[in-house]
C-alpha cells in the first residue's frame, strides 16, 4: 500500500548535523514536506511549543537534554505542548537496557543507526498506522509498553480494557 505522507510534519531532533540532514533527506523522499530540526531536547522542546509536529525522531544521546529526559519531559511536564506525540527513538546503541530504558521513558518506537529508508519507513508506517494506546500509572505515561497480538489468548481475563476489546485513548492502571 503506498502512503500519502504530504501532510506530515516531522521534527528531527539530533546533535550531529549529518544525521540531521541523512534524516531529513530520507523523510523528503517519502513525500513528507514539512521536516523541521533541533539540536537538542531543550531545543526541541521549545521547537514544539512554537508549532506542533505529528512525528519526533530524536536520537538517544545529546547534551544537554538527552533523548530519554527529552521523552519523560514531554510525556510528563504540566506544560508539555503534546503528551500524546509519537516518538521514534533513534540510536546506535542497541543493547537491551538501553531499548528498555528508552521504551520505559514513554518512546514508541525505537531506531537502531546506521539508518535505511526502509527502515525509517517501517517506524513512521508503525506509528502512523498502528498507533498504541497510552497509558497511566502512579510511576508512567506513555504508550503501552507491550507489543502484543489482540487476540492473544493469554491475555483472556485480563483487567485492563483494551485487552478485553475496548479501546480506550488512555488507561489508567492501578497496579
Amino acid at each position: 500500500m503506498a502512503y500519502q505522507f504530504s501532510a506530515l510534519s516531522i521534527l528531527v531532533v539530533d546533535d550531529n548535523t549529518h544525521m540531521r540532514t541523512l534524516v531529513k533527506v530520507l523523510l523528503h523522499s517519502m513525500g513528507i514536506r514539512e521536516v523541521r530540526e533541533a539540536t537538542d531536547g531543550a531545543h526541541a522542546f521549545d521547537e514544539l511549543r512554537l508549532r506542533a509536529a505529528d512525528i519526533v525522531i530524536c536520537d538517544l544521546l545529546m547534551s544537554p537534554l538527552d533523548g530519554n529526559d527529552f521523552t519523560r519531559l514531554l510525556r510528563q511536564a504540566q506544560d508539555s505542548p503534546n503528551r500524546f506525540i509519537p516518538i521514534i527513538m533513534l540510536t546506535g546503541y542497541s543493547e537491551r537496557r538501553k531499548v528498555e530504558a528508552a521504551r520505559d521513558a514513554g518512546v514508541n518506537e525505537f531506531l537502531r543507526k546506521p539508518i535505511t529508508a526502509r527502515s525509517l519507513y517501517q517506524r513512521v508506517i508503525e506509528v502512523v498506522e498502528r498507533p498504541r494506546p497510552f497509558i497511566q500509572s502512579a510511576d508512567y505515561f506513555g504508550p503501552d509498553r507491550r507489543r502484543r497480538k489482540a487476540d492473544n489468548p493469554a491475555l483472556h481475563g485480563s483487567r485492563r480494557a483494551e485487552d478485553r476489546g475496548e479501546s480506550p485513548d488512555i488507561v489508567y492502571l492501578t497496579e
